[in-house]
């Protein structure tokens, strides 16, 4: 496959990502006026462990199940079922445009990481990014003398989280397959979901919520498919950047769906989020090409003579 076709396809798959994505969270913002976090983390992951498990069966990949007893595959669903309480818990209060914006901070969170662990160096250029990014999310957030918005809090708690997941996942070998991962991933957050119910004042569900978990689950199963997809077929700088078309379908959605439109300050603060996050992900894909171009040389000078 050449890399215009392989990111051709990485392009398409993260799209169809960020669509899925943004239907599970509409039926979860949905379902979550009636039901607690805990309970619609459980009865959504009931479904898609079953979903999940039925592809990976089905596509062959049962020998590999083994590779969730892998440390890391162990700790990335501990994480993710973290992000779905934070995520849950502050979209039941938030716009749900507001949620994903302020997730859309990630790649600066990632970069000030990278940076704290000794990871990579990052110049003046890049920390502007940073810094023009960490505005948008304050004009999102809007903190004020009295105190942040508690809930704004915790969506911001879901980028560090989200972070801190991706460059874990980096570290999982790609010998194990995308539905594998996605299936450990959903495991914990559906036993995640069990263990917090036993707190929450539990309901029986209506048919009209269980139709709408068990559609979430399909959604955020292959939404989580598509992303690891995504960023193994195509380049992480060209393919990236499309993480951003979710704006436009939060947008969408919580307008014609919520009736919840962003106010001013929030819509500029969005914008220097996005603006930042390409500009970073601009940054990574230069850098990648002088360290190509300049390998030669550095080959070169090493050779002796």
């Amino acid at each position: 496959m050449s890399p215009a076709v392989a990111n051709r396809r990485g392009i398409i798959a993260m799209l169809a990502s960020m669509s899925l994505f943004t239907a599970n969270d509409t039926l979860v913002k949905i379902a979550s006026s009636d039901l607690p976090p805990g309970q619609i983390m459980a009865v959504r992951g009931v479904f898609a462990v079953v979903l999940v498990m039925a592809l990976v069966v089905g596509r062959g990949e049962a020998r590999h199940l083994r590779e969730l007893r892998q440390p890391l595959v162990l700790v990335r669903g501990a994480l993710e079922a973290t992000l779905a309480f934070l995520f849950i818990t502050s979209l039941s209060r938030l716009p749900i445009v507001n949620v994903n914006a302020i997730l859309l901070a990630t790649p600066i969170i990632l970069t000030a990481l990278s940076v704290a662990l000794g990871l990579e160096r990052v110049g003046w250029r890049r920390w502007s990014a940073v810094l023009v990014g960490f505005l948008g999310v304050l004009l999102i957030v809007k903190p004020s003398l009295s105190g942040m918005n508690p809930y704004a809090g915790l969506a911001l708690g879901c980028a560090v989280v989200v972070a801190v997941r991706d460059l874990l996942t980096r570290r999982i070998g790609s010998a194990v397959p995308p539905e594998v991962i996605t299936l450990g991933t959903i495991a914990a957050v559906t036993l995640g979901g069990f263990a917090l119910s036993f707190g929450e004042e539990w309901r029986t569900p209506s048919a009209h919520e269980v139709a709408l978990l068990a559609t979430a689950a399909i959604f955020v199963g292959l939404g989580n498919m598509a992303i690891i997809r995504a960023l193994r077929i195509g380049e992480i700088s060209v393919v990236s950047p499309f993480r951003y078309s979710i704006v436009l379908t939060t947008l969408f959605v919580g307008y014609a769906v919520f009736g919840e439109w962003p106010d001013l300050l929030a819509c500029f603060g969005i914008v220097l989020v996005v603006a930042s996050g390409l500009y970073t992900f601009r940054r990574e894909q230069i850098g990648r090409k002088h360290a190509v171009r300049d390998r030669p040389r550095v080959a070169l000078a090493g050779k002796v003579p």
